[in-house]
């Protein structure tokens, strides 16, 4: 062998090696380990985020890809009108403190009837009431996310009129469901609380527990197969959505 064809064997001998030692890297188990290649990872919960009240939006707080917590506010409306309000009645509360000690004082002299000194407590009582309801409005003007989770859409902007249309779209990434696809074959020994092995696909990849918590009652006629739902632990919402991956069942 000239030096030409020993160069060749060596060349190819070494990418023979490198594409099995991947090959092995990549793929945990044979295919004939897994019971199906046929699930994908899905959003626990996903919200088309709208305002309890219209209004004009004055600022959205979060961008597309943003992690928001239960309880952040995303977005505020234009609220000045619902501000002076809430100024006006903290107002009228504080003067109908001052009214009604005074009142009491007249009262205990004599100066005013029973019915009067009622009906300044109940003008009192009622302003209260009047700030607490302002109070309320402008508080709805600070939309905040029902979730934990990751923003998926933008779906308005600063100076748009908000009705009935959502305005963000949340995602909660904690836990991710698994949806999977099983042949009839196997419908009624796949349970609730069964533990499965879930292999996910490149770039995340690797082998994780996930525990079933729907089976599917039904059988599609054309495919004959049926429906399982699992939910994978994601609590620092490193697992993405979207990503296909494969299924099998342990003994444990």
């Amino acid at each position: 062998m000239n030096k030409y064809g020993i160069y060749m064997f060596l060349v190819v001998t070494l990418l023979t090696a490198s594409l099995s030692s991947s090959a092995d890297d990549e793929v945990q188990y044979d295919d004939t380990d897994w019971t199906t290649r046929h699930c994908l990872l899905e959003a626990h919960m996903v919200v088309d985020l709208s305002s309890p009240v219209p209004g004009v939006i004055a600022r959205v707080k979060v961008k597309r890809g943003d992690k928001v917590r239960k309880g952040k506010v995303v977005v505020q409306l234009r609220s000045e009108v619902e501000q002076a309000m809430v100024d006006l009645n903290r107002a009228q509360v504080e003067f109908g403190k001052i009214t009604a000690l005074r009142n009491q004082e007249l009262f205990e002299q004599e100066l005013i009837s029973e019915q009067e000194k009622d009906e300044i407590e109940l003008r009192s009582e009622m302003s209260r009431l009047e700030l607490a309801a302002a109070q309320m409005r402008l508080q709805q003007k600070n939309i905040t996310s029902p979730i934990n989770g990751i923003i998926l859409q933008r779906l308005m902007d600063p100076g748009e009129y908000v009705g009935e249309d959502p305005i963000l779209k949340i995602a909660s990434l904690d836990p991710l469901y698994v949806e999977a696809v099983l042949p009839k074959e196997l419908f009624g020994t796949v349970k609730n609380k069964m533990i499965a092995d879930v292999a996910l696909e490149a770039p995340i990849g690797g082998v994780y527990k996930a525990e079933v918590v729907v089976v599917d009652q039904a059988i599609d006629a054309a495919s004959g197969t049926f429906g399982v739902r699992l939910t994978l632990p994601n609590p620092k919402n490193i697992i993405p959505l979207g990503l296909k991956c494969k299924v099998r069942f342990s003994s444990e």
